[in-house]
């Protein structure tokens, strides 16, 4: 995790809020690519359910596995809850991640439609191969490409 504190504070975080996505978000926790694109997908299918989002609705871009892994890691972190087997945004977050709850906040209730396919160029998008069990899915498919 390589969260830059002086990312957040006051000024630069007046600067992010003008702009928000979900990569910056993403980017907080992962410094690797593809695992910040499959948090990002995730966060953005949470946001775009109604409802909230359970694990048999991922669909074939990410394994169930998988994206159980990262859905108990945002739970861990205080931005989704899990409530009978629903995955919803929530906003219990501990006091030294103050801005960027308030990040997370803003870019959950804002309306924008982001394409992961730009925020994340060089991450892999396909499931893991079939020979490893996986959906072999080579275009991401799903939420980021609808």
């Amino acid at each position: 995790m390589s969260i830059k504190y002086w990312e957040f504070e006051d000024a630069p975080m007046k600067e992010k809020m003008k702009n928000l996505n979900v990569r910056e978000i993403a980017k907080i926790f992962f410094d690797n690519e593809t695992e910040a694109y499959r948090f990002g997908y995730l966060l953005i299918a949470v946001k775009r359910s109604n409802g909230g989002l359970r694990l048999k609705d991922v669909g074939k871009a990410m394994p169930v596995s998988t994206a159980k892994r990262y859905l108990d890691f945002a739970v861990e972190l205080g931005i989704l809850k899990h409530e009978s087997s629903t995955y919803s945004i929530t906003d219990r977050y501990t006091r030294p991640f103050r801005n960027i709850a308030a990040y997370i906040k803003a870019w959950s209730e804002s309306t924008a439609d982001e394409d992961l396919s730009i925020e994340f160029p060089n991450a892999r998008k396909g499931g893991e191969s079939e020979q490893k069990g996986g959906i072999g899915n080579s275009d991401g498919g799903g939420i980021a490409s609808q």
